[in-house]
């Protein structure tokens, strides 16, 4: 199975939010309804900016964390 990470950029909020997930489509679907969670919901419309794709959960959550370490600034210079 393929897991992503992914980075979506809201022009309302002017804020980005990084995640992961098995299924890329269905899980941007969900932050642009509002069913994503609180943070994504309040700021939809939300535009991905940005995947990579791994083997495992465990390093798409690994990589997930090690990008939201940086300043939102440095978020894309990846």
């Amino acid at each position: 199975m393929k897991y992503f990470v992914y980075i979506l950029y809201s022009e309302k909020c002017d804020r980005y939010y990084v995640g992961h997930s098995d299924n890329l489509d269905r899980r941007f679907d969900e932050h642009n309804s509002g069913r994503g969670g609180k943070y994504t919901a309040r700021c939809k419309q939300w535009e991905l900016v940005y995947t990579e794709c791994y083997e495992s959960r465990g390093s798409a959550v690994e990589r997930e964390f090690e990008i939201k370490k940086r300043r939102a600034g440095n978020i894309l210079k990846i």
